[in-house]
């Protein structure tokens, strides 16, 4: 990795580093080192940045504010590529916006909604930035981001740069065509937006906020929903059912706000993450014969 690092370095494609702990890049605070760590600085270095990994045969994810993400204790081998600060512009153009990848959904909802601007509110809770929630269809209270995004900008692993329409996302529930059908990354995202009563807007969004607040554990570090809803049920109402909240195995805690969080609770490692996980779904499994899938995104070297 030195050479790779080497090669970066020369082409100034942003912060490089080796061996960077990823417990700094996930909401969760669980992760080790990162092979090598790149946080480009612009869609040129991350198009130079692919290319070398390309050339050298390295694995590589992309990841952006790490809110749903669980990432072994010895870290992730190959290059991870994490979208930030230097992805976040935003423009708009009547009820238009176009935005990049790195800015926070959080951030953008609420600045959406002081414009008087209709659509995101649902997202005013989202802990994601824009280019993990376009990936994974990011969505709360009854909407998502498909019912908002007209079209993405996707970069390509040989490099080439495609707007794709919200059909040609194929989206569904929690799903987008780039997390399996055509591998690639978000880059931008464009919304169409509705104007509004600026009052109405503001107090939508904080009411959704203030419901998260209250029945979510955002005070401890956690990686969002851990399970897909397995519908027409919802995976927080079986835990819940099952008697699972509070449950703990080492520092990894089943939330007492909500039955789909697992909240560090001191010093937890991945392995205590996966046995909660692995514990929920044999209870589940056993109780109400339903599958449980994860929707957190799991790390496996």
């Amino acid at each position: 990795m030195e050479e790779v690092k080497t090669q970066l370095e020369h082409l100034q494609v942003g912060k490089v580093a080796l061996n960077e702990p990823l417990q700094k890049h996930t909401t969760i605070k669980i992760g080790g080192p990162a092979d090598l760590f790149i946080e480009p600085s612009s869609v040129e270095g991350l198009q130079k940045t692919l290319e070398i990994i390309k050339e050298q045969n390295h694995s590589f994810r992309v990841i952006g504010r790490g809110s749903n993400l669980l990432i072994p204790d010895e870290g992730m081998r190959g290059v991870v590529i994490k979208l930030g600060s230097n992805f976040d512009d935003l423009t708009e153009d009547g009820n238009t916006i176009r935005v990049a990848a790195g800015y926070p959904m959080i951030k953008l909802a609420t600045v959406m909604s002081r414009k008087g601007m209709a659509g995101l509110a649902f997202a005013g809770g989202i802990p994601g930035s824009v280019g993990g929630a376009v990936y994974m269809n990011a969505g709360a209270h009854g909407s998502d981001i498909s019912k908002v995004l007209t079209r993405a900008r996707i970069l390509f692993e040989d490099g080439s740069l495609e707007w794709l329409t919200t059909e040609e996302m194929k989206f569904s529930y929690r799903t987008s065509i780039l997390q399996q059908e055509r591998p690639g990354i978000c880059i931008e995202a464009e919304f169409e937006l509705v104007s509004g009563a600026k009052e109405d807007i503001v107090n939508e969004m904080q009411g959704y906020k203030d419901y998260r607040r209250e029945t979510q554990p955002w005070t401890y570090p956690c990686a969002g929903s851990i399970f897909r809803n397995p519908l027409p049920n919802h995976a927080g109402h079986l835990i819940e059912q099952s008697n699972l909240k509070g449950y703990q195995i080492g520092g990894a805690q089943v939330s007492e706000l909500h039955g789909n969080f697992i909240v560090n609770a001191g010093d937890a490692t991945y392995e205590d993450v996966m046995s909660l996980i692995r514990y929920i779904q044999n209870t589940i499994k056993q109780k109400y014969d339903i599958d449980m899938e994860t929707e957190v995104e799991i790390v496996t070297n």
